[in-house]
């Protein structure tokens, strides 16, 4: 797969010229609504397609106060802590189309509703998975014990929950050689929270493995460069991979880990690569970059792993189609999990936390998830010394 030329691309995921940041200035738009008003404003919507049937509208209208409770809720619960009128919105104009349908159909349909945002925003987010994966190399020594790597991606830390303790828990039972982390420390808006800080560095002193616990920044609006240096400080066991490669010896044999800082410019990003690897490397190669929009230019470059995320597998799925979102420059190419781009293997990562700002705080048929890989020699090596 060649790499496509996007020197010319003006409106990049994850920057603030992409018009996902259009939408989340939107939703703080929305949020600073008061209640009053809000309230008024979902009624208004409740009379359109009840064609100002006033029982049905009141039905309606029910409906949409009740996902406004369920959201506004989640605070209070230490689940999550975003905003609620936002997603209080959206639901309301995914349920109006339902509510033209002849009753019970409508009312059925609407109480459906409800059981998906109860699943979707209450449980789904909460129940991290491990997803286990394994791969062989001819460029490993046979006879040596697998390399356990642990892949994690997108924590977007607004509070340690009970999720995050449950990462913690894992990650030890695990028992991994190292820990990679692909970026997206914050959640968009606690970026500049003290204490959602304190508690990500809380969740990163939990975090230890043999070989260290590499990281590297995500998307600009949310890793904030003068914001990296203060969460990071003091965390001596944590290595901040900057467009820099390091090497650490496994029983015998030297792996060799690149981290690229992302811009969401592959073209700059690409080059820092080049720039590292000019080619082909002999070591077994890990590249640990935060969107897999590198993934085309890394193949090219001889890695041989590439751990991504970024795209939180779009949170939102749907049956036979997949994410309904992924900004990525490649769209749904690589929306969630294994690729196979020439001679490199990709992962993306379905994430752990969630974005933030108005971005709904819920997942269906995407859970979050940890990966642990298994990393050996190619079975043809056995034979030989």
């Amino acid at each position: 797969m060649l790499p496509k030329d996007f020197s010319r691309a003006t409106r990049l995921p994850g920057t603030t010229t992409h018009p996902f940041d259009t939408l989340v200035r939107l939703a703080d738009l929305v949020e600073s609504l008061p209640a009053p008003i809000f309230a008024a404003l979902l009624f208004a919507l409740a009379l359109v397609p009840t064609f100002a049937d006033l029982p049905r509208a009141f039905g309606l209208w029910l409906f949409f106060l009740i996902d406004w409770v369920l959201i506004a809720a989640l605070p209070r619960a230490g689940k999550s802590f975003g905003p609620a009128k936002p997603p209080t919105l959206l639901l309301a104009l995914m349920r109006a189309p339902f509510a033209a349908l002849p009753l019970p159909l409508a009312a059925l349909a609407q109480l459906c509703g409800t059981a998906l945002v109860v699943y979707a925003f209450w449980i789904e987010p909460h129940r991290v998975r491990v997803t286990r994966q394994h791969l062989q190399s001819a460029k490993l020594k046979p006879g040596a014990p697998p390399l356990r790597v642990l892949h994690l991606g997108d924590l977007h830390v607004e509070r340690v929950t009970a999720r995050e303790r449950q990462l913690v828990e894992l990650s030890r039972a695990l028992k991994p050689d190292a820990i990679f982390f692909s970026g997206d420390f914050l959640n968009l808006s606690n970026v500049h929270d003290p204490v959602a800080w304190e508690h990500t560095r809380a969740i990163l002193r939990d975090l230890n493995a043999p070989h260290g616990v590499y990281v590297v920044t995500g998307s600009p609006p949310v890793d904030k460069p003068e914001v990296m240096p203060q969460l990071l400080d003091g965390l001596a066991h944590v290595q901040w991979l900057r467009d820099e490669r390091v090497t650490f010896d496994h029983y015998g044999q030297p792996i060799d880990i690149v981290g690229i800082t992302c811009t969401h410019k592959p073209t700059i990003d690409g080059a820092s690569l080049d720039d590292i690897l000019h080619g082909d490397p002999d070591d077994f190669t890990i590249l640990l970059y935060h969107t897999p929009d590198l993934a085309p230019i890394a193949a090219a470059q001889g890695v041989d792993l590439q751990l991504s995320g970024h795209t939180h597998g779009g949170q939102i799925r749907l049956p036979f189609f997949g994410a309904l979102f992924t900004s990525s420059l490649y769209g749904k190419k690589f929306e969630a999990g294994r690729y196979q781009v020439g001679a490199l293997t990709l992962y993306v990562s379905r994430g752990i936390g969630l974005e933030g700002k108005g971005a709904p705080r819920a997942r269906f048929l995407c859970p979050p998830e940890i990966i642990l890989w298994e990393i050996s020699a190619n079975v043809e090596n056995a034979g030989r010394p």
